[in-house]
């Protein structure tokens, strides 16, 4: 069975990444190399657990491992090629394109400076993982699509959303277990990433509550990417749903019922708040004040449920969670304060591949781990930290002038997202690796960089 399966995803990725380079290579479409990362990214982990136990070939597995960073050079080498007067072509940086070209800068330069005690190898590794989401922002920043193309993108979206949500009912109700029990994830794990099988289920803790209840994954790596990525699905299905006419908008309300329903199941706290967090966001962007009244009382009857009619397991699981005595959320706090210490001991960081959860970071060296901003504040000090965060900030603000200022729906559209989802994701990124996600990390990025790129022409315009 692992054999077939493994046939039909060498089929069907080979298919589509050989369509995306004979659309860039030859025709000059080198935008679409965004198409082949939204549809493989939430299925790569997945697909890559399947390849191995089909196959048991590293040789085989690094062929498909690498195929969502090949598709990005080669988008900008051909970018590149078809410029025919590429130092003059015409480009005007702002402010969120210095923020994340300093961004880049201080890390390459952490990357060939000796510092640290990791490998020159696993800082390269490292150092990967934080360029391509660059490259994707800029590739994204050069974009120009028409509203069809602009429509495949979220296309895509809606039905990763609806296909994970379809997935976690056949996982709960058919298969009464995780997909990932199937798929050989434990033992891709295992034997490519050194990590033991851990926790009731044989995956790793992630999977299940302190009341040893399954968190649903669907076809993503974790839980915890589950929820992030349903994040998006329910963006674009509220933009849409508010951008169309009423008579062809109620799929976009099943979309958004889909994305929750996933979030329910992934069961996790810090995308809950995250989803709570966006829609006080939109609320201020659409200045439906009401929709924060709404979001005011449901919060009020949340409470009055936990203290009256709530079970007392779950009733002391939300204390617990309030008052940071859970497990869970104690551990956050230890590793907030390890990397706080470091950063207070080291200010101008202590080198790449020293943080956070990545593959390259060798666990004996790791300091903290739980906290995106602190991770790179760890390695690449204060500095760094911050030009991150800058970097975010303004992408979000300049998204969110594009939504206010842009005529084209289908560009208010991508702003929307873009900055809504960066907005959501910002309690996420407080207790976990969240660029590690590369789905929801990546797709949001070139939303970012696409954005950036209308707020400069309209900037123009202005002037």
């Amino acid at each position: 069975m692992a054999l077939i399966f493994f046939i039909v995803i060498a089929l069907g990725v080979g298919a589509g990444f050989l369509w995306v380079l004979q659309e860039m290579i030859f025709k000059g479409k080198w935008s679409y190399f965004i198409f082949f990362l939204a549809a493989f990214l939430p299925f790569y982990i997945t697909s890559l657990s399947v390849i191995f136990l089909a196959t048991r070939s590293p040789e085989i597995l690094g062929i498909f491992q690498i195929l969502k960073e090949v598709v990005v050079l080669v988008a900008i080498l051909v970018f590149i090629f078809y410029q025919r007067k590429v130092f003059e072509y015409p480009f005007r940086l702002q402010s969120t394109d210095w923020m994340m070209l300093g961004f880049l800068g201080i890390g390459f330069l952490y990357l060939v400076l000796p510092l640290g005690q990791a490998s020159f190898i696993n800082k390269a590794l490292y150092y990967k993982s934080m360029l391509i989401p660059g490259f994707v922002y800029f590739l994204g920043r050069n974009t120009r699509f028409s509203e069809v193309e602009i429509g495949w993108i979220f296309k895509i979206i809606f039905v990763v959303a609806i296909g994970a949500f379809l997935v976690n009912l056949i996982e709960n109700y058919l298969l009464q277990a995780h997909l990932q029990q199937f798929t050989g994830y434990s033992l891709y794990n295992y034997v490519i990433n050194d990590v033991e099988p851990s926790g009731h289920f044989g995956l790793t803790w992630t999977f299940e509550t302190q009341a040893v209840t399954k968190r649903l994954a669907s076809f993503f790596s974790d839980p915890l990417e589950l929820a992030s990525s349903v994040l998006m699905g329910f963006a674009a299905g509220l933009i849409w749903f508010l951008t169309s006419k009423k008579e062809y908008s109620w799929p976009y309300l099943l979309i958004m019922a889909f994305s929750l329903g996933s979030l329910v199941f992934s069961a996790s706290r810090a995308a809950f708040g995250a989803f709570f967090i966006m829609i006080f966001f939109v609320a201020l962007v659409f200045k439906l004040y009401k929709l924060i009244g709404a979001g005011f009382l449901a919060l009020i009857g949340f409470g009055i449920y936990v203290i009256a009619f709530a079970s007392e397991d779950f009733y002391f699981f939300v204390i617990d969670t309030i008052t940071f005595e859970n497990t869970s959320s104690l551990g956050h706090v230890v590793e907030w304060l390890l990397a706080l210490d470091s950063m207070v001991a080291n200010p101008l960081g202590i080198g790449l591949a020293m943080s956070g959860n990545f593959g390259s970071v060798d666990e004996e060296l790791r300091v903290g781990g739980e906290n995106q901003f602190l991770i790179y504040g760890v390695q690449l000090g204060w500095i760094g930290m911050i030009l991150y965060i800058l970097a975010l900030a303004s992408g979000v603000r300049n998204s969110i002038r594009v939504f206010h200022s842009t005529e084209n729906t289908s560009i208010a559209r991508v702003a929307f997202t873009g900055a809504v989802v960066k907005v959501g994701l910002l309690l996420p990124l407080f207790t976990a690796n969240v660029e590690i996600y590369t789905y929801v990390s990546w797709i949001t990025w070139w939303m970012i960089g696409f954005s950036t790129n209308e707020y400069s022409k309209l900037k123009s315009l202005n002037k």
